[in-house]
């Protein structure tokens, strides 16, 4: 029997979307796309119910015959190997904290011992995706960053996440880099922008988007902005020179704001010397399925194994 598909699957802070996925086309298959929204400050048991629930209505979609497994993009601290969570001290998913995932799910999904059930960091799986289906498909040498809640990076070689050498900062990514009075991820996130707004004008807002839409009519939110791509340009270019990436593919919620920092970003790259090309991504939340289903392509699992540990 022909396995061609696999279930890619994205864990979100508040929610999980997974879909059927065609491992020869690289294409979602669109009427098995399924979202559930998870409390993730509820109890172990519920967590997995509603993660099973939203895999168990894919799974209805498709012949069970034909799909090889489900790949995961899941946040960390986590065991990619051996499939065992270990966030704790943050606001999230803390209750899972030792569990093994992969026989909590194989036991609530009731499925056969062939059945597979990998796992990836999920900013990797973001930039996998699109370096299998996404922006960076035509290039070789890739970074992928997520600007959201989080600051989000993997640098790519030929489909393959890189997480050590000489080429990539230590773990392969950039959000815990030194960064002004803190670390990257304190400065090119939601979180950031936010609060050097609040810090300037003492008010607080409910995200990037409302923040976005102050621009047309204040100067200190377009300032901010213009601040945010002029740093972000600093920041970058020197580990995209250092990797010599060939693009530079962005997502995440702050990409919708690009129009308000893309131009002085792009600009400070050039002054800084480096040429790769910039594109935002296309795929967005789709990238992660994509990445998480391609960990059932037996070529990229066995290039990718080694890796895992260091995500």
């Amino acid at each position: 029997m022909n396995k061609n598909i696999a279930i890619g699957t994205d864990i979100g802070g508040s929610h999980i979307s997974c879909a059927a996925i065609d491992l020869v086309s690289g294409k979602i298959i669109r009427d098995s796309l399924t979202e559930r929204s998870v409390d993730n400050q509820a109890q172990a048991s519920a967590i997995i119910g509603i993660w099973t629930q939203a895999l168990s209505a894919v799974l209805a979609k498709i012949p069970l015959e034909n799909v090889k497994g489900i790949g995961f993009a899941m946040p960390g601290p986590f065991d990619y190997v051996k499939g065992i969570c270990y966030i704790q001290g943050v606001a999230k998913y803390e209750n899972l904290y030792g569990l093994n995932i992969t026989d909590a799910i194989s036991s609530s999904l009731a499925i056969h011992d062939g059945f597979l059930i990998r796992f990836m960091n999920d900013a990797s799986a973001f930039a996998v995706g699109e370096a299998w289906a996404g922006s960076a498909s035509k290039f070789n040498r890739s970074l992928s960053i997520t600007l959201g809640t989080g600051f989000g990076s993997a640098f790519i070689s030929k489909r393959i996440p890189i997480v050590d050498g000489s080429e990539v900062p230590k773990l392969g990514c950039i959000y815990h880099l030194p960064y002004k009075d803190g670390i990257a991820d304190d400065y090119f996130s939601t979180r950031g922008l936010l609060s050097r707004y609040k810090k300037l004008t003492g008010k607080e807002l409910s995200g990037v988007k409302e923040l976005a839409s102050l621009a047309a009519t204040d100067k200190l939110v377009t300032d901010l902005f213009i601040d945010f791509g002029d740093n972000a340009g600093l920041f970058l270019a020197p580990w995209l020179k250092k990797f010599k990436a060939e693009i530079l593919v962005i997502g995440g919620n702050i990409s919708h704001a690009y129009n308000l920092f893309g131009d002085v970003f792009e600009e400070r790259l050039r002054k800084e010397n480096c040429s790769c090309e910039v594109a935002i991504s296309k795929l967005k939340e789709d990238a992660a399925l994509l990445g998480s289903a391609y960990l059932l392509d037996e070529d990229f699992w066995k290039s990718v194994q080694h890796a895992l540990p260091l995500m």
